[in-house]
């Protein structure tokens, strides 16, 4: 078997882009080959240039799990190898990252006087907007991407932060290190990205008038030749440890009918539509005598009119609605009675997940 291959940014900043996006398997090195860049361009910089290190909740930048952040990089020796020998560890401290040495005289871990990295988090940005970090000239922001809950208009929220840290300057660059549990996300929607994203592939976006924002979206190649050792203790049949072994986009498994069920045109009672991240789906209530649930499946054909329309943005049309969850008539309320007592099913598990996405976001509202 041969030697793992970890994440390399040299691909990525080849692209020279503001926004550096990149998604792909856990522990794929996403996350050490920022960090070590931050580190890097502290040192050639003179010790000037920090950086900054974003997540989303307070609890994952402060005690054991902000003391955790860089030991991969002082047990690969990399604090060392970087400075030449001045300096051999990290210390945190009250929100702020710090190379230091081990003084064997005093028995102490003696520090450098100014930081080389600050920590954010999202859920607490509001204490940091009055303060000022003129030497910060990088940006990461870690797992990005969640399969559980963002915060009401994350995105703003994070476009705050950098509003905060960038001022009235330039800085270098912004990276976005996520894993591959949900394709549908705030930041995805938010910068546009809305066409399959291919896996091996770099993808390239410009904003504003005349493009002066860039951004690049890497989703990480399989390292199919060099796979992990520890692969063997996920080779089960289930979808969501594909994203641990191979980056793939982690899916629940939804149910689904059995083979040899058909759904008849004589027992489809009703049907509407959901329309959500650019796709259409259409779910059919259906009734037989004997049971009764909704069958959601892809919609090909155009909306009929005078069809029940679900989806997140507002309409004048009395045939839409802009939230399931909000219960206002008898037929949503019928529906959502099939989703609270589990009788609903699907197509496939790429629209369970799709549907499931829709109902997150609805019940966010």
């Amino acid at each position: 078997m041969g030697r793992m291959k970890y994440y390399s940014l040299k691909n990525i900043l080849a692209k020279n882009c503001d926004y550096n996006l990149i998604i792909g398997e856990r522990s794929n090195g996403k996350t050490y080959a920022c960090l070590k860049y931050g580190l890097e361009q502290y040192v050639n910089s003179g010790y000037v240039k920090q950086f900054a290190y974003i997540r989303r909740w307070k609890e994952d930048v402060t005690g054991r799990r902000a003391d955790a952040v860089f030991t991969s990089i002082v047990q690969n020796n990399e604090v060392f190898k970087l400075t030449d020998g001045k300096y051999s560890d990290i210390r945190y401290y009250s929100g702020k990252y710090y190379l230091c040495n081990y003084d064997e005289e005093s028995k102490k871990f003696i520090a450098m006087k100014e930081p080389f990295c600050y920590n954010f988090s999202l859920s607490d940005m509001e204490h940091d907007k009055s303060t000022s970090y003129p030497n910060i000239d990088n940006i990461i922001f870690d797992e990005f991407i969640t399969r559980k809950y963002y915060l009401n208009d994350e995105f703003v929220l994070f476009m705050n932060v950098v509003s905060t840290i960038v001022r009235d300057r330039n800085i270098n660059k912004i990276f976005l290190c996520g894993n591959t549990v949900n394709k549908y996300n705030p930041y995805f929607e938010n910068f546009g990205i809305k066409n399959e994203i291919e896996q091996g592939r770099i993808d390239c976006y410009k904003f504003g008038e005349n493009g002066e924002t860039t951004l690049a979206l890497e989703y990480c190649a399989d390292n199919a030749e060099s796979k992990k050792k520890s692969n063997k203790y996920f080779a089960f049949n289930n979808p969501k440890l594909q994203m641990i072994t191979g980056g793939k986009w982690e899916l629940d498994i939804y149910p689904h009918l059995q083979a040899d069920q058909r759904i008849k045109e004589s027992d489809i009672v009703f049907s509407f539509v959901v329309v959500f991240d650019g796709k259409m789906f259409q779910g059919d209530v259906i009734e037989n005598g004997e049971e009764s649930f909704i069958y959601f499946h892809n919609k090909t054909t155009p909306i009929k009119p005078k069809t029940l329309v679900y989806q997140l943005q507002y309409s004048t049309s009395p045939y839409v609605r802009n939230n399931l969850m909000y219960v206002n008539d008898k037929i949503t309320r019928k529906i959502v009675s099939y989703f609270a007592s589990g009788k609903v099913f699907y197509q496939s598990n790429e629209i369970g997940e799709s549907i499931h996405n829709f109902v997150v976001n609805c019940q966010k509202h």
